[in-house]
């Protein structure tokens, strides 16, 4: 019985001691509760819309006001014209637009009526819907308060007009998402554990004497993944097309341009994470925790990121996903051109070089 204890014991000093078993124990579960707690909601905060207010009274700034002042809205811009909505739908930061209309006090005070239009981009078929009736809300209410103090019964009537995706099909949400994880985790994952094999058997150190190049050999083991990557998007995209009936309103050129700097930024990433991984297992549960979670949580595919806790919407943004989740969106949704992502682009790129440095730096080859 001592013996059985004292093996007890071993694998207790043997977990103690390793900071990567304790990790795993105690840190992941621990990250996830707090990811999937304050990530999974289906509430809105702090969502950016603009207004287009072509009557400017005295009602509609205390509707703008009320609006304003609650936590589900954000003013991020006032509309001059109707023409500027299309714009600024396509730089992605406003997710729905207030149309007041002409005259709207002076029909509320004649007609007993007026009627505000709420365009709301459809491109997140579950937010354009909370906004919608967040919206309807707070509007219900504003009529509450001045009715109890009228003898008039005023009725203000939303119209609410979706973009972009009209009949609200969620496969305009998911296959974006889809297609983001997959070239993640085909790119990243499997590259970080193709680098990391060679090192666990100790075969690097054969390839590394031969007559390639160091740089040689980690783009000769990249490269498959490049190809079969691209395979996996275009295969994706025409399932989407053709099976989906999802639209492509944009250039499939840049469409796919961009896919093939998502790839390489991905496969970046899996050579930094080979860099700091000592065995296969290692390198796969990096790209599974450390990746698959953050781009399903994080990245604005499911749950949208501005009704995040700051601190998590400030993790978002080293996230590649988010930054291609709003590219192929507006690509293949709303027909944006590189005027309108060109800044998303210069991020993915400035991360691929980012990690290819820092790869550079820590990667340590040792030959015993």
């Amino acid at each position: 019985m001592k013996r059985f204890i004292g093996f007890i014991k071993k694998e207790f000093y043997h977990i103690f001691r390793d900071k990567r078993s304790l990790f795993i124990l105690f840190g992941m579960p621990i990250a996830q509760i707090l990811l999937f707690g304050f990530a999974i909601t289906n509430e809105i905060n702090n969502v950016d819309i603009a207004i287009l207010d072509h009557s400017k009274d005295v009602t509609t700034k205390e509707i703008i006001h009320k609006i304003s002042a609650s936590n589900y809205f954000s003013i991020h811009q006032f509309l001059e014209k109707e023409s500027d909505i299309e714009s600024v739908f396509k730089k992605g930061k406003v997710k729905a637009v207030l149309n007041f209309e002409k005259d709207f006090s002076k029909n509320l005070i004649k007609n007993n009526h007026s009627t505000i239009q709420v365009i709301t981009d459809a491109t997140d078929p579950n937010t354009a819907n909370t906004i919608s009736n967040y919206v309807n809300a707070i509007l219900q209410s504003y009529l509450k308060e001045q009715n109890n103090n009228s003898t008039m019964a005023y009725q203000i009537t939303p119209q609410t007009h979706m973009v972009y995706n009209p009949e609200l099909k969620s496969v305009y949400m998911f296959v974006p998402g889809v297609m983001t994880i997959i070239l993640m985790l085909v790119s990243a994952m499997m590259t970080s554990i193709s680098i990391t094999r060679e090192k666990e058997l100790g075969t690097m150190e054969i390839l590394l004497v031969s007559p390639l190049k160091p740089f040689q050999v980690i783009i000769g083991k990249v490269f498959p993944y490049i190809f079969l990557s691209i395979i996996n998007a275009v295969i994706i995209i025409v399932l989407s097309i053709f099976i989906f009936k999802m639209p492509v309103q944009g250039s499939l050129f840049l469409l796919g341009v961009e896919s093939v700097i998502f790839i390489i930024t991905s496969l970046a990433l899996g050579i930094l994470i080979s860099t700091i991984s000592a065995t296969q297992q290692t390198a796969m549960m990096i790209s599974l925790m450390g990746l698959m979670l953050p781009v399903i949580l994080l990245s604005g595919f499911i749950f949208p990121v501005s009704s995040m806790p700051v601190p998590l919407q400030v993790i978002s943004n080293i996230i590649p996903a988010k930054w291609f989740i709003i590219i192929i969106k507006g690509i293949m949704l709303k027909g944006v051109g590189l005027q309108f992502i060109w800044k998303e682009t210069l991020i993915l790129l400035g991360m691929t070089v980012f990690f290819i440095g820092l790869s550079i730096k820590k990667y340590k080859i040792r030959l015993e």
